[in-house]
């Protein structure tokens, strides 16, 4: 049988702007951290990768693309051994808002078709559709991963929560498809409230919350309901309310989740951390996040978790979170401990992480009174998140004021005015 194309990986690179030769690298590089010793790629293994010569990758280098992807390989047009090969399906050539009308409007026509009278049965709504939901949520945290904070993910991933909630209606189902639907619109909407925390859209961001919590209350998935009451309790610290994000967070903290297993509580704790740090609660602090560093070591990697989580919380993360901490406690050698840390072992596809991490160690440079290193630093932001991400664009024109602030009329300041006027220029 002739090797079926893998349309789908050519696809996604196409998007996210790999070569065969520089996915390859990525992927290197990522074996290189999970094994220790450097994967064996080059540009001619991709090539057969996306020939379909190649349908299923061998386990370190499979785990390693879904690092630098942010998807499962089989969201990536992989198949596993024994199982027939789909015909890849054509890349996708329409308009997000374009895909959006089409699917929806697929899923109301087959809702009326099985409202109308006739000798058709009703269509049956199973797994197989919450597979295919779960299989968009795996690319909405990919490019939440990679852009965060953009209007059109937080777009993207309300659509698809209603699209769920469509599909309910849409036929018959076990009770058990009913809650993985909720569940699935829940995971949507929880990821369009996080989009608009990250762009500091907060009213939009609570109006998204009270959606997430009322379909995760009808699916009781205990790890969706940690999800959002975990990102409640960041927006309430971003806002600089750490009495309320104390409060969300606690009941993200109390879900039986959390004593099942470790990841689930290091994350918790982790968070809370960033929330003492927040509340200049400084024995809270360094306590958090000793607790978290313990029960992150305790947790089992084996142990089935859902993708969201996966994603995104690993020991990067931890020290993203002291980070923010420390610095926001004053503690700067700290801080800047936990973002050498951090940046250092940060997976391929965490863009995003990446520039707010990187801004966030500039500042602690600057506090120390190292202007040139801190300059340095930042200039190391990309462009594009520089100029286009919320959080990081606010960090950045702090930071300048800061600078100004502390080395006024140097040649670093002429440096940072002359580097920031290029970035307004791209943008």
């Amino acid at each position: 049988m002739d090797a079926i194309r893998n349309t789908v990986l050519e696809t996604w690179m196409t998007e996210h702007g790999y070569s065969s030769n520089s996915l390859a690298d990525a992927v290197n590089r990522a074996v290189e951290h999970l094994t220790g010793h450097v994967g064996g790629l080059d540009g001619s293994s991709v090539r057969a990768w996306k020939a379909g010569r190649v349908a299923w990758p061998k386990a370190a280098t499979r785990t390693a693309l879904e690092d630098v992807t942010g998807l499962p390989a089989v969201a990536l047009g992989f198949v596993p051994r024994g199982r027939p090969s789909p015909a890849s399906a054509p890349p996708h050539q329409e308009e997000p808002d374009m895909k959006r009308r089409t699917l929806v409007g697929g899923i109301a026509a087959a809702a009326a078709a099985a409202a109308a009278p006739g000798t058709a049965s009703p269509r049956r709504i199973g797994m197989s559709d919450v597979n295919r939901l779960n299989k968009r949520f795996a690319e909405i945290i990919a490019s939440d991963h990679r852009h965060g904070g953009q209007l059109g993910i937080e777009q993207r991933a309300a659509a698809l929560a209603e699209e769920a909630l469509n599909l309910q209606n849409a036929g018959s189902a076990t009770q058990r498809v009913r809650s993985s639907l909720y569940a699935s619109g829940a995971a949507f909407r929880s990821s369009a409230m996080w989009a608009a925390i990250d762009g500091r859209r907060y009213d939009v961001a609570k109006a998204h919350m009270r959606e997430a919590q009322a379909l995760a209350e009808m699916s009781g998935d205990q790890a969706i309901k940690f999800r959002i009451w975990s990102h409640a309790g960041t927006m309430y610290r971003h806002m600089g309310r750490p009495a309320d994000a104390c409060a969300a967070n606690d009941v993200a903290r109390n879900l039986h989740l959390t004593r099942r297993d470790p990841l689930f509580a290091s994350l918790g704790l982790a968070r809370q951390g960033a929330i003492h740090g927040t509340a200049q609660n400084r024995s809270g602090t360094h306590r958090a996040f000793e607790q978290a560093q313990d029960a992150m070591l305790r947790a089992d990697p084996a142990d089935h978790r859902p993708v969201w989580l996966l994603a995104f919380y690993d020991q990067a993360e931890l020290d993203s979170l002291a980070l923010s901490a420390y610095l926001a406690l004053g503690e700067y050698p700290t801080a800047e401990y936990h973002a050498h840390r951090c940046l250092s072992s940060l997976r391929p596809h965490m863009i995003r992480s990446r520039a707010i991490t990187t801004t966030r160690l500039a500042h602690a440079l600057l506090a120390q009174g190292a202007a040139d290193a801190a300059t340095a630093a930042a200039m190391k932001v990309p462009t594009e998140a520089a100029t286009h991400h919320a959080r990081v664009s606010r960090m950045l024109q702090e930071f300048g004021a800061a600078l100004r602030a502390t080395a006024p009329r140097s040649a670093t300041i002429r440096t940072w005015a002359e580097h920031t006027t290029t970035w307004r220029m791209a943008a």
